[in-house]
């Protein structure tokens, strides 16, 4: 469909759709957000990375290893001592060894049988803190995002902090998990209307520096300026509006309208995304790669004050038949050599980096980092369904798993819980990811978790769950 705009002026409808950042639904069920309340006079991270392992982390093979396990669970990776005394880490990890100290690792979490053991549950569960419905367990992987879900952390965030001025509350990059086929729910804003969705922002693995936000591209030779001088934009496009009724997805949409226009013209916008600024050094720091560029890009977006900012982890196409893994952390089989020669190393350079470089800027007080995924993998070494013990693999498993937290006012150089002797089950201290999610909400400062419906009643965003204030 195309709107005149006037003589030589057409603008693609689907250009306003994506210029806002235009999510999964059209529906919006929550009005305006109240101001956070910020707990008197308690400090506020002012930003939250969320950098995701999709597929699912290994666990004991990383950040919670077992050296005294039997062989069929503890694996060949020594675990080594790092610059936090008392805390352990892969010995695979030395660039992350040394920032230890910024780290607190919660080694407790599960899901205690409120999942399937699949991903779109373990997605859903750890991005929103909310349990999967029945429907997880009738649809498992099937399951597709709903508008009435619960909304992810990151829209949560959008919702309560006041927006920025240029720029998207939350971002997510370099893709949106699992789209097409697989669109993994708790992604989106859901129940809180589009408007709080993130910005998917788009990377490739042979394009490591060109991140293609499709909501700042303007179709044929429409520039800026040009857009800047047809102020009848807005108008044109209200009057097309005006046969729909007024509903909440109407006012949702002019919403996104005036946000297309912030986009569009936005110097600030560019800059942001622009990582050739970023001397040579400081990306020879993180190391090649989209992933890698995804967390130098996070880290500018903290910098320029972006409340939210999600790095779903770009999965490599020829790890998918090496380790029956879709290309990601999803390791079903030649788990050890996948994690030491590829997935080890490309994570632990560029996210030690990402801590550095937060703390040397002075911006790790004021951003939390979360390292989080939908699951652990299952500690018994073989998985049946790719050659059983020789396939050297590990299955899901969703009964334990890791989180990694640093700075937003966390005390580094810690390990909260313990599993058991084998990394099965949470031993001491048990946390769920609703815990989780409302530690990462207190960090930044949002207490007040209600919102209202569109007639007015409200309800809360999150009843579950608990913060955990040792950590801080």
């Amino acid at each position: 469909m195309r709107i005149p705009l006037g003589e030589h002026f057409p603008v693609d409808r689907r250009t306003f759709l994506l210029a806002g950042g235009l999510g999964f639904f059209g529906g919006n069920l929550a009005l305006a957000a109240p101001q956070a309340a910020t707990g008197g006079s308690r400090r506020k991270a002012k930003s939250t990375i969320m950098i995701w392992l999709s597929g699912g982390a290994s666990h004991i093979d990383t950040w919670d290893m077992k050296p005294l396990a039997p062989d069929q669970y503890r694996g060949p990776f020594r675990a080594v001592q790092t610059s936090a005394p008392g805390i352990e880490l892969c010995e695979h990890l030395p660039h992350l060894g040394k920032q230890a100290h910024h780290l607190a690792i919660v080694r407790s979490l599960g899901d205690f049988g409120r999942g399937t053991g699949d991903h779109h549950a373990g997605y859903y569960y750890n991005l929103t803190g909310h349990a999967p419905d029945p429907s997880f367990h009738r649809l498992l992987n099937a399951r597709k995002p709903e508008p009435t879900d619960w909304p992810s952390m990151a829209s949560v965030v959008s919702f309560k902090r006041p927006p920025h001025p240029s720029l998207p509350s939350a971002i997510t990059l370099p893709h949106k998990e699992g789209a097409p086929e697989f669109t993994r729910p708790g992604q989106f804003s859901a129940r809180l209307g589009l408007e709080f969705d993130p910005l998917f922002v788009h990377g490739t693995r042979e394009s490591p520096l060109e991140f293609a936000v499709p909501a700042l591209k303007l179709q044929g030779d429409v520039t800026a300026d040009r857009l800047l001088e047809k102020r009848a934009l807005l108008a044109a496009i209200d009057d097309a509006q005006h046969r729909f009724e007024n509903t909440p997805a109407t006012v949702d949409y002019r919403k996104h309208q005036r946000k297309a226009m912030s986009l569009l013209t936005s110097r600030q916008t560019k800059d942001a995304f622009d990582l050739s600024a970023e001397p040579q050094a400081v990306r020879d720091l993180y190391g090649p790669g989209i992933n890698a560029m995804s967390m130098l890009l996070a880290r500018r977006l903290v910098e320029a004050e972006v409340p939210f900012v999600t790095v779903f982890w770009k999965g490599d196409k020829e790890l998918d038949t090496l380790c029956k893994s879709g290309g990601g952390w999803d390791t079903h089989g030649n788990n050890f050599n996948c994690l030491k020669d590829r997935l080890l190393p490309e994570f632990d350079r560029p996210f030690a980096a990402l801590l550095a470089e937060l703390s040397d800027r002075g911006l790790l007080d004021e951003t939390l980092v979360l390292v989080s995924s939908e699951m652990g993998r299952r500690p018994k070494i073989g998985d049946p369904r790719s050659g059983g013990v020789d396939g050297a693999g590990r299955d899901h498993w969703t009964s334990c798993m890791s989180v990694l937290l640093a700075g937003g006012g966390v005390r580094g150089g810690q390990a909260y819980g313990t599993s058991d002797r084998r990394a099965e089950f949470p031993a001491s201290r048990p946390v769920a990811p609703e815990d989780i999610a409302k530690t990462v909400f207190h960090a930044m400062g949002i207490d007040d978790l209600t919102a209202s419906d569109t007639l007015g009643r409200p309800f809360n965003l999150m009843d579950e769950g608990r913060p955990l204030l040792d950590l801080f």
